[in-house]
């Protein structure tokens, strides 16, 4: 992957996701935030939402029409579907929240926009709606026709009393996975030699190109207790994740593993490590959203733009409310201009 030469004010995609959840709050709690950020920011999404979601949280907004050179926040429209009431969810709206995250997506892939930043989606209702939705990062996945992306989350490493403004710093905790958001039980089969070998050299590559990081040191986790135990609790670390490791390890790339997970995110153990590969999704982000939620940000690696998002979920119950923390939406934004800078 080329680093890009950016010429002109970065142009990033916002899309607020679910409608009746947290997203339209954050888009307008966190304005003035965003407005002032060095790009040209495009919140896609109904203009009506926003402006009634405004005043159920007593924040008068005025939204200008998007315009790419211009810096700030403008609105970029997109209809929704039906009515929206905070905190009810409405499966006529499911094509909305997909139309505007197609709007995005389409514009990242034809150069509008040199990022997308997503909002909170709720991926049962748009199930029940009848449409397959697995989550933002296959929809991205399948929609740029990318062969494989990784899932990666970022948050500031406990301990630091003050973390530095870059997040492609060693003060801050990355935690990618090998699968992301599958049954327990069909993890074991989906991590096959050519998976896992694809995985680790996206993140490798992405490390170095999206985050400036030279010869990243990468830790490896075993899938099963205790890294599989000599075999006595699992053969996948004998079988698959070693060899893979030992392969790639003598092509010159860092990395430690397969180690057991349960140590694998101690102080002693993080000392010097770039990242961290989980091999399944509550493997590594429990560890990941103590350390840090509300202000971690999940990254998509393998995209042929950078995708940043939320750490967090629609969380239905406060939308209206007003009682919306906006640092995860911040950290997001500020993530993605860090990645698109030369």
């Amino acid at each position: 992957m080329q680093t890009k030469t950016m010429s002109r004010l970065p142009c990033i995609a916002f899309t607020p996701g679910e409608p009746a959840g947290v997203g339209p709050d954050l888009a307008v709690l966190a304005f003035d935030r965003l407005n002032s950020k060095a790009c040209s920011l495009a919140i896609i999404a109904d203009p009506d939402l926003l402006a009634l979601r405004a005043r159920q949280l007593g924040r008068p907004l005025e939204l200008p029409a998007w315009e790419r050179d211009r810096p700030g926040a403008g609105i970029l429209p997109v209809p929704a579907r039906a009515e929206v009431h905070p905190g009810a969810l409405n499966a006529a709206n499911s094509a909305y929240v997909l139309d505007t995250l197609q709007r995005a997506a389409d514009g990242c892939l034809q150069g509008e926009f040199d990022a997308l930043v997503t909002g909170p989606v709720h991926k049962g209702i748009i199930n029940e709606a009848g449409i397959p939705f697995t989550g933002h990062t296959e929809f991205l996945a399948q929609h740029s026709k990318s062969p494989q992306v990784v899932m990666m989350l970022i948050a500031a490493v406990p301990g630091h009393a003050s973390a530095p403004a870059s997040r492609n710093t060693g003060a801050f905790l990355r935690v990618a996975l090998a699968t992301t958001h599958l049954p327990l039980k069909a993890v074991p089969s989906a991590i096959t030699p050519e998976r896992l070998e694809a995985t680790i050299r996206i993140l490798h590559d992405e490390l170095e190109s999206r985050f400036h990081i030279s010869s990243p040191d990468i830790t490896v986790c075993g899938l099963n207790p205790h890294a599989g135990e000599g075999g006595h609790l699992g053969n996948e670390e004998i079988d698959i994740i070693a060899p893979v490791v030992d392969r790639l390890q003598a092509l010159g790339m860092n990395l430690r593993g397969p180690v057991p997970a349960d140590t694998a995110f101690t102080p002693a153990s993080l000392d010097g490590v770039d990242a961290v590969l989980a091999m399944y999704h509550d493997q590594g982000l429990p560890v990941l959203k103590y350390a840090g939620f509300g202000t971690a940000v999940n990254v998509t690696l393998g995209l042929p733009y950078v995708r940043t998002s939320v750490d967090h979920g629609t969380a239905l119950d406060r939308a209206g409310t007003g009682s919306v923390d906006t640092g995860s939406l911040v950290a997001a934004l500020e993530q993605a201009l860090e990645m698109v800078s030369p």
